[in-house]
């Protein structure tokens, strides 16, 4: 429940100091193929595995 909390806290800091660039990113998002969000979604979910990893170990 932290981690989620700590995603929504640096997602909303994101959209309140940055909203023009947070909405260019979405457009970006939004053009790209799903094939290519799907990868780099699967590559940030293993780095944050590993991270944790990291910290805990």
């Amino acid at each position: 429940m932290t981690a989620l909390a700590l995603v929504l806290v640096l997602e909303g800091v994101a959209y309140a100091l940055f909203p023009d660039l947070m909405r260019r990113m979405l457009a970006v998002a939004l053009m790209t193929p799903v094939g290519q969000l799907r990868i780099a979604g699967l590559i940030a979910a293993t780095c944050g595995v590993g991270l944790v990893w990291l910290m805990r170990g």
